[in-house]
């Protein structure tokens, strides 16, 4: 693969402002990044990525900046450790089985399961719920069995597109387990940290990764999410909530335009 000037600012690009985002908001990134490395690069006469390489680009990029979004919020006191060990383990098994299977996957077929988890998220987020306070992590109370079943299931979906799940997460921590707003996204972030652990070395292992691009995302990564966490901290849960809520919606519509 060709690597420019315009290469490196356009890769660059991307994965700052989806770093950016996912550590506001507490979630991987893929929810931005997904679509903007299908569809962004060609614009700039960059050959297209398929969704093999596209999955497996993000998989090891989210690695990074879920990490650094993570220490961004690690001294707030909003890391529900329970949460972490129970959806974090099941989420990881998960991720595993995901990222294997979806080498034997269509390109078609890896956006089609990328819609869908786009799709319930969506849906999701627009649910009406009631506001939960926000109350030390230690004194959160959580259903284990359904979080450990609905993580691992999430896992197997976010390993095949390389997304981590965090856009999935988010949704199921605040509608179904009734988690705290900025708990969650603290919680969220670790983990789909841990979740791209999974998807990313199944990635590798099954050659789906193109480094170059994954490494320029990487710097920008690390530099986004750090600033993103900090930006999130200082805003209104509602506003977060609903920006969270327009990314997703806004790709789940392009991505199902683009398979019908």
């Amino acid at each position: 693969m060709e690597i420019s000037i315009m290469f490196v600012i356009v890769l660059f690009s991307i994965g700052f402002v989806g770093s950016f985002l996912s550590g506001m908001v507490g979630v991987g990134g893929a929810i931005v990044k997904y679509p903007m490395l299908l569809f962004i690069p060609p614009l700039f006469g960059i050959t297209a990525f398929s969704a093999h390489q596209v999955s497996g680009i993000s998989a090891v990029e989210i690695l990074f900046a879920t990490l650094a979004g993570v220490l961004a919020y690690r001294k707030g006191g909003f890391l529900n450790k329970q949460l972490i060990i129970y959806m974090g383990t099941a989420i990881l098994i998960g991720s595993f089985i995901g990222s294997f299977g979806s080498r034997q996957m269509s390109e078609d077929m890896v956006n089609i399961v990328y819609g869908i988890l786009a799709l319930i998220a969506a849906v999701m987020m627009f649910i009406p719920k009631k506001l939960v306070e926000d109350r030390p992590s230690e004194e959160i109370q959580f259903n284990k069995v359904l979080a450990v079943s609905l993580a691992f299931i999430i896992g197997i979906g976010s390993g095949i597109v390389g997304a981590a799940g965090g856009f999935l997460l988010v949704p199921i921590l605040l509608v179904i387990l009734k988690i705290p707003t900025r708990i969650t996204i603290a919680t969220s972030l670790a983990i789909t940290f841990i979740s791209s652990i999974g998807s990313a070395f199944g990635k590798i292992v099954t050659g789906q990764v193109e480094f170059a691009p994954a490494i320029i995302m990487i710097i920008a990564s690390l530099i986004a999410a750090p600033l993103g966490a900090k930006f999130g901290n200082k805003m209104n849960t509602k506003v977060l909530q609903g920006i969270l809520a327009v990314l997703i919606l806004a790709t789940a519509i392009k991505i199902w335009m683009d398979i019908l």
